[in-house]
């Protein structure tokens, strides 16, 4: 036997359900008495989380490893990349930048990674089990060759295998049997269940199906799990839990920008009853809009470009003039100023673009790339966050530009700009700004009282909302799952 216990998700597709089983696994076996840590060797996200040390990797891992309430560690997802603008790949590596390639250069360069993927999963051994994940499908046979992240990781790992497919797509059984039936024999020997995730309706209906498919496959169905909704922080981009209409008391309207990153900025504001966020391509559907949210961005100055291609530009400073609420974070933080340099080329071949100009203040872009968690007390609160000086807020930051201005009174002790607030304009670096009760429950009581709403105060915090979110996924994970076949396979 292993000096641990350790198994790992595969998916038959992107969006099977990987990550969430695997923090639901992660939670079942924490709460069952183990240590445990998630692991994912390679992970492409725009996602991304900060350690108290500095390291950036995916957020899902981030996650998980709240999950197995633990600290997140840079381990925990050694190579991430982060598609960036000119059809180039950023490549971080153990949590720092390595430097950019395309993904063809990239492909050719696996090999290279490997040793680092192996000194990162040793850090596994110190816990009871470690639950991997996977990424994409595990049989792309165009691009298999030099697997880092699917079977090349079980091999490297010795980790039994569970296969999740996701029904509500269609196609669930072929989905499941041309994954098999493309694994290599000695690959799907590896496979020891499949889990069938997101289904609606009655299970009884299924069971002649999956009778038929485990004869196939000499496999066994370890579980159907229903569709179900649980409020955890998502891998991809933007799903359609998040794509509300507006209908609400407040309406966010979120800026869709082509490179947006860490969307999860907004999930704490999902979980208020009277809020209604819609992510947004085009300028005429900001009209209704209480609060306009420039998220992150990969690559700022091509989506400044692209509001400005869109008319978004325009019809921000006009509803600025309104009275409307705009708020910029990381990226969209930077838009809001009048001027974004690019010396080095850091983000493209432009360098320079006039920003929205909301606020007076220009930011420069470095090669070395800032990435922290961030602690800071509130001071010259004026405009939409008058009245909270000395409020400690906290979050973490990933950016490559600085922020400066002569005119903005910053409200952060900091030697460059980290957040700022002018009348209705309120900016930041700071992602994860939404998770401090005091900043979100002042900007939208301005919206309730002066659409004549009493205001309202959030009851608990955002981490103390995420566990109840967590027990919830252990009681489905527990439910619909035989865990105790997966501690079996796990001993084998």
């Amino acid at each position: 036997m292993k000096k641990n216990k350790n198994i790992m998700i595969l998916g038959t597709s992107s969006g099977a359900g990987k990550s969430i089983t695997t923090a639901g696994l992660c939670r079942v076996f924490y709460k069952d008495g183990y240590s445990v840590t998630p692991f994912k060797a390679q992970n492409m996200a725009l996602n991304s989380y900060v350690t108290k040390d500095g390291l950036e990797i995916g957020r899902s891992q981030g996650v998980q490893a709240v999950a197995c309430n633990i600290e997140p560690q840079g381990y925990m997802n050694p190579l991430l990349l982060k598609p960036s603008g000119n059809n180039t790949i950023q490549i971080i590596l153990n949590g720092k930048p390595f430097g950019n390639m395309s993904g063809y250069d990239f492909s050719k360069e696996k090999p290279k990674f490997k040793k680092y993927i192996l000194e990162a999963y040793k850090n596994t051994e110190k816990f009871d089990i470690c639950v991997l994940e996977g990424a994409g499908s595990p049989v792309e046979i165009n691009i298999k060759e030099n697997d880092l992240v699917n079977m090349g990781m079980a091999e490297m790992a010795d980790a039994p295998v569970i296969l999740v497919a996701d029904i509500d797509r269609g196609g669930v059984f072929a989905s499941i049997v041309g994954t098999m039936v493309l694994f290599e024999p000695y690959e799907r020997e590896r496979v020891k269940g499949v889990i069938i995730n997101k289904f609606r309706g009655r299970k009884d209906m299924l069971m002649s199906g999956i009778e038929k498919l485990e004869e196939i496959i000499k496999v066994p169905v370890l579980g159907v799990v229903p569709y179900f909704d649980v409020d955890i922080e998502d891998e991809d981009r933007v799903t359609e839990k998040l794509k509300k209409e507006k209908n609400n008391i407040i309406n966010i309207s979120v800026i869709n920008l082509r490179h947006l990153s860490n969307f999860t900025d907004m999930d704490p504001l999902k979980k208020i009853e009277d809020v209604s966020i819609s992510y947004v391509d085009n300028a005429y559907e900001l009209d209704n809009s209480d609060i306009i949210i420039i998220p992150g961005s990969k690559n700022t100055i091509d989506d400044v470009k692209l509001m400005k291609e869109k008319g978004i530009d325009k019809k921000i400073k006009e509803l600025h003039k309104k009275g409307k609420i705009i708020i910029g974070i990381c990226g969209g933080f930077q838009t809001l100023g009048k001027t974004l340099k690019d010396n080095d080329g850091i983000e493209g071949v432009v360098r320079e673009v006039e920003g929205l100009g909301l606020l007076d203040m220009t930011t420069i872009f470095y090669k070395e790339k800032i990435t922290a968690q961030y602690e800071g007390i509130l001071k010259n609160t004026s405009g939409i966050l008058e009245g909270i000086d000395g409020t400690k807020i906290h979050g973490f930051e990933i950016h490559h530009g600085v922020s400066f201005s002569e005119n903005e009174k910053p409200i952060t002790d900091d030697k460059f700009l980290k957040a700022v607030v002018k009348d209705n304009v309120f900016g930041t670096y700071v992602h994860g700004i939404f998770e401090n009760n005091s900043v979100t429950d002042k900007i939208l009581n301005i919206v309730r009282e002066k659409k004549g709403y009493s205001t309202k105060k959030l009851k608990e915090t955002f981490e103390e909302y995420r566990e109840k979110e967590f027990d919830k996924l252990e009681k489905i994970m527990r439910e619909n799952i035989d865990i105790e076949k997966i501690y079996k396979i796990m001993e084998k």
